[in-house]
């Protein structure tokens, strides 16, 4: 007899530092990482400093209004250039360490002394560059000396889901603005959040206020188990908020098939999308260990309605519950992962099977040289 149970990655892929530092190598410093919001940093000099993989990355913006993405290193004795998250400065970047100044497209400019070393080649000496990019009105990273193609893995990952290369256009997702922003310290493998954003097995048990908007999800299957299908609200449901209400004004452009629906998609590496008529949420993940992961959170709405000082709080709310629920149960079985019990890790449920490309996707990853 077959079983209908697959088998799910071993307890150790979730506590190891080693290879966890094998993710961060082969992973998150190759793949296309969604950094930050253009929004922080949409005036000439300002930056924000972001983790990924084992690197810090430094994004600016500089006086023409180009975006750079520099490995936050200063290129004389290692110091870090920028230690604030974010900042703003007035045209340059200046170690404190010993003065070495450099432009905001990361030129070295200046040095105390250096026109005593004339053989010095200032332009071989700016900061590293990583390849830069936006899309939805994010700044997207790649960290490889050859960058794997922005358009098949990570547009064509939004196309593969909704099934339609044009839906998530119609959200016109770069013209909202964050109308909220919620971080969250979550102590627990970055697998771990993902395997639990790509299901709704847990609905049901740990989602009340989530399935009375979506009543389907009750059944246990997640809205990306299927390509292209959007799960229906409620017949009572009159908006995507905590208790049902009504929300803000729709987004326009959406087609009737996109109306009271949510569409939710998984960006590997490290960023998940939901789509509802009137609203976006975009959640980004830093993996900062192998037990722990930073996660923004962003709500985004049209300008229009922000402009009109709006009650967001109920929309706010129904997804702010539902990361805090969930990352609870992503820290309660962080714990258990290094359990005899789990050695052999555990088992996929057949409304879970999906996962298990995840889980070979990782296996992959991981083997690449």
């Amino acid at each position: 007899m077959t079983s209908s149970l697959l088998p799910t990655l071993p307890g150790e892929a979730y506590t190891s530092a080693e290879r966890f530092a094998v993710e961060q190598e082969r992973i998150f410093e190759r793949l296309w990482f969604c950094a930050v919001h253009a929004s922080e940093i949409a005036e000439p000099g300002q930056f924000r400093t972001v983790p990924i993989g084992r690197e810090s990355v430094l994004i600016t913006r500089d006086l023409d209004g180009a975006v750079h993405a520099l490995l936050n290193v200063c290129r004389h004795r290692g110091a870090l250039l920028c230690t604030e998250p974010a900042g703003r400065t007035r045209r340059n970047l200046r170690c404190p360490y010993h003065a070495w100044t450099y432009a905001l497209d990361g030129s070295l400019v200046a040095a105390p002394n250096l026109k005593d070393l004339p053989d010095v080649d200032r332009a071989g000496y700016g900061l590293h560059r990583v390849h830069v990019r936006e899309w939805l009105g994010y700044v997207w990273v790649c960290l490889a000396a050859e960058p794997p193609s922005f358009t098949e893995t990570v547009i064509g990952a939004a196309t593969e889901r909704l099934g339609d290369p044009a839906a998530i256009e119609r959200y016109h997702i770069e013209g909202l603005h964050i109308g909220r922003r919620i971080s969250y310290d979550v102590k627990a493998n970055w697998k771990l959040i993902v395997e639990n954003f790509m299901e709704c097995y847990h609905c049901a048990t740990i989602h009340p206020e989530l399935v009375r908007v979506l009543p389907e999800f009750a059944l246990g299957y997640a809205a990306q188990y299927y390509v292209g299908h959007g799960a229906e609200f409620g017949p009572d449901v009159q908006g995507f908020t905590v208790d049902g209400s009504a929300g803000v004004e729709r987004l326009p452009g959406l087609a009737d098939a996109q109306d009271r629906r949510y569409f939710a998609i998984t960006i590997r590496p490290q960023v998940f999308i939901n789509l509802v008529p009137d609203h976006v949420i975009l959640h980004r993940m830093f993996p900062i260990a192998a037990d722990r992961t930073l996660v923004e959170c962003d709500w985004l709405y049209l300008p229009s309605v922000l402009a009109g000082d709006p009650d967001i709080d109920r929309s706010v709310e129904l997804f702010d519950r539902v990361n805090r629920q969930d990352f609870d149960a992503c820290e309660r079985c962080q714990p258990a992962m290094a359990s005899r019990a789990y050695a052999a890790g555990g088992v996929l449920v057949p409304s879970e099977h999906h996962i298990r490309g995840f889980h070979d996707w990782v296996r992959r990853m991981q083997d690449l040289r």
